[in-house]
C-alpha cells in the first residue's frame, strides 16, 4: 500500500523541519503516490494526481484571491497534499486566506517551522514508495508462481481456495450462479455460522462489475467464468475495504478456477473428439483401408480386429436443458455412454455423430452376445445418467466395412422409438415392426402419394376450419375402435364423440366401422408422423 500523509509526516526528514497541520486534518490517510518540489504558481498543470507537493512559496502571487485559485487548482487536479516551508515567502505563518482555501477544499495543507533540505524529503519517501512496490511486486510474482502450478497440476477448487485463505488470511467461497457453495475455506472460522443463511445473503450482493467490493457485507466478489459463459462467484470475506493485492489474489484465482474447469472438460471430450472422429472417419469412408480405422481404435484403446462389431446411438428424449445448452447437454450424455461402458467393461468407441445422436461401436467380447453387452450397457447408463434416453442398436456385423451400414439402422430405430418410448433397455429394428418399416420409407414419394390420398382431405377440412378431426380419428384407432374408451381419452362424452365420427365418415367419405379403411387410415396417420418429424 502506498504510503498515506500521516506515514510521510512521520519520516525522520520531515519531523525535523517541525511539520503542524494547518488545514485538512481529517485527510491525512490519503495515500502519496508521489513527492514533487514545485515553485511556480500554475504547478497543477504538470501534476496528474496522487503528489505531495513541497514549495518555498517563492514564486506564489501575493493577492489573497490568486492564492486560493493555486490551492484550488491543486485540489482539482488531485494532489495528495500541499507541504510550504515557511521563512522564504511566509514568514511565521500562512496566510489565512491559504489556509481557509485548502480547508474548504479538503487539501492537506502542512508548515513547516525550520527550514528543511527537500532533497531529503524526496529520497525519504521515493525510497519508501519503490520499496513498497518491490514488495507488491515480489508478491505479484509469487501469486504468479504459486497459481499457475495449481493451473498446471489441474488442482481442486478446495486446493485453490485454500492457498487463497493462506496469502489473505480471510475465508473464501465459491459460488455457482445459483447461489450454492460449491468450495470454502473458513481460514478458522466456524463453518455453520459463515454458511448460515448463505443463499438468501448473497442474493442480496449483486455488483454490476465483474470485481467489485460491498462494503455493506464486506465482502469482495469475483466472477468466475471463460468464453463469455460465467458459471460462479469466487468471494473473499473482507473486514475492510481490500487492498490492491487482495483484488489481485481473488481475480488470479477466480483465472485459476476457470482454467482448471476449461481443461477439465478439454481434457474429457479429448477421448470423445478421438472417437468420434475415428466412427466419423468409417461412416464416411475418410480411411481408404478399412487397417487403418482398426490400427486408429486400437490406439484409443478400442480393439476392432477380430471381433463382431455392434453399433448403438443414444438419443434424448426429453426437452434440453437451456441453462446447459443442446451441445453440451449432448457432450454429457457421450460422457456418461463412455462412463457406462468402461463400467460394464465393455470397450468401446464413444462420439457425437450429430446435433442429436450418441454413437457407440462396440466390439464384443468373446463368447459374449449383443443382447447382454446391450443390456449392461443399458442398465449402467440409467443409473449414472438423469435424463431421458433412447438406446438404439443396429445389426451385428463382421467387418468395419459394414459398420456403416449398421450404424445408419441404429439412427433409424433411435428416430422412430424416441417418438414414443415404451421403456424397453434398447430398440432394434424388429420391435419397431411397422412404424420401423414407415420410418424407412419416409422418403418414398409412393407413401407420401398415399399418405396424401388417404388424409388429404381431412386436413384441408381441419386446417378450414380449424378443427381437430385428425386428432380424434388417431384417438379412435389408438383406442383399437373402442368408442367408448376413445371418448374418454378425448375427454368427451359419447354423444359428442359419436358426434366427431360421423363427422369424420362424412369428411373422409368412409365407413369406420370398415377394417380395412380403418387399417389404411391407421398406416397414412403412422407414415403421417414420420414424414412431419422428419420435416422438424
Amino acid at each position: 500500500m502506498l504510503p498515506t500523509v500521516a506515514d510521510v509526516l512521520a519520516l525522520d526528514a520531515v519531523r525535523r523541519g517541525n511539520p503542524r497541520v494547518v488545514a485538512g486534518a481529517d485527510r491525512l490517510d490519503t495515500r502519496v503516490r508521489w513527492v514533487h518540489v514545485g515553485e511556480i504558481s500554475d504547478i497543477a498543470t504538470m501534476l496528474r494526481g496522487g503528489e505531495l507537493v513541497l514549495t518555498t512559496g517563492v514564486a506564489l502571487p501575493d493577492e489573497p484571491d490568486k492564492l486560493a485559485d493555486y490551492i484550488a487548482d491543486l485540489a482539482a487536479v488531485g494532489v495528495s497534499g500541499l507541504v510550504v516551508e515557511l521563512g522564504r515567502k511566509f514568514v511565521r505563518e500562512l496566510p489565512r486566506g491559504v489556509v481557509k482555501a485548502a480547508e474548504e477544499h479538503g487539501l492537506p495543507l502542512i508548515a513547516l517551522a525550520r527550514e528543511t533540505p527537500f532533497v531529503q524529503i524526496t529520497e525519504s519517501v521515493h525510497a519508501r514508495i519503490i520499496d513498497i512496490q518491490l514488495q507488491e511486486l515480489r508478491a505479484s510474482e509469487q501469486l504468479h508462481e504459486v497459481f499457475t502450478e495449481l493451473s498446471v497440476e489441474g488442482a481442486s477448487p478446495a486446493e485453490v481456495l485454500g492457498q487463497v485463505a493462506r496469502f489473505s488470511g480471510r475465508p473464501v467461497l465459491l459460488e455457482n450462479l445459483a447461489h450454492q457453495v460449491l468450495a470454502c475455506d473458513t481460514a478458522g472460522r466456524d463453518t455453520g455460522t459463515l454458511l448460515a443463511s448463505w443463499e438468501t445473503r448473497s442474493r442480496a450482493v449483486s455488483p454490476d462489475e465483474r470485481t467489485a467490493y460491498d462494503a455493506a457485507s464486506g465482502w469482495l466478489i469475483t466472477m468466475v467464468g471463460a468464453r463469455g459463459q460465467d458459471w460462479g462467484r469466487l468471494i473473499l470475506l473482507c473486514d475492510g475495504e481490500p487492498s490492491p493485492r487482495d483484488i489481485v489474489l481473488a481475480e488470479r484465482a477466480a483465472t485459476t478456477l476457470a482454467l482448471s474447469r476449461l481443461l477439465e472438460r478439454h481434457q474429457e471430450s479429448l477421448e470423445r473428439q478421438a472417437h468420434g472422429t475415428i466412427i466419423t472417419g468409417i461412416l464416411t469412408h475418410a480411411y481408404a483401408d478399412p487397417e487403418e480405422a482398426a490400427a486408429r481404435a486400437r490406439a484409443v484403446g478400442v480393439p476392432l480386429t477380430g471381433r463382431k462389431l455392434v453399433s448403438a446411438v443414444i438419443r434424448l428424449t426429453g426437452p434440453t436443458d437451456t441453462a446447459l445448452g443442446e451441445q453440451a447437454q449432448l457432450g454429457e450424455l457421450a460422457e456418461a455412454g463412455a462412463a457406462a461402458c468402461r463400467v460394464a467393461k465393455l470397450p468401446a468407441l464413444v462420439g457425437t455423430l450429430d446435433q442429436n445422436h450418441v454413437g457407440l461401436l462396440l466390439p464384443l467380447p468373446p463368447r459374449s452376445t449383443a443382447e447382454a453387452a446391450l443390456n449392461a450397457l443399458a442398465d449402467r447408463l440409467r443409473a449414472s445418467y438423469t435424463g431421458t434416453f433412447v438406446l438404439a442398436a443396429g445389426s451385428v456385423v463382421e467387418s468395419i466395412r459394414d459398420v456403416r451400414r449398421s450404424f445408419l439402422e441404429a439412427e433409424q430405430v433411435a428416430d422412430v422409438a424416441v417418438r414414443q418410448p415404451d421403456g424397453r433397455a434398447f430398440y432394434r429394428l424388429p420391435d419397431l415392426r411397422l412404424r420401423g418399416l414407415l420410418h424407412l420409407l419416409r422418403d418414398d414419394s409412393r407413401m407420401q402419394t398415399f399418405a396424401e390420398r388417404e388424409l388429404g382431405t381431412l386436413l384441408a377440412h381441419d386446417a378450414q376450419r380449424n378443427g381437430d378431426l385428425t386428432r380424434i380419428l388417431r384417438i379412435y384407432l389408438d383406442a383399437g375402435r373402442n368408442k367408448a374408451v376413445a371418448a374418454q381419452k378425448a375427454h368427451l362424452s359419447r354423444p359428442a364423440f359419436y358426434d366427431r365420427l360421423r363427422r369424420l365418415e362424412r369428411v373422409l367419405d368412409t365407413d369406420l366401422d370398415d377394417v380395412e379403411s380403418c387399417l389404411s387410415l391407421h398406416v397414412a396417420l403412422l407414415a403421417l408422423e414420420s414424414f412431419r418429424r422428419e420435416a422438424r
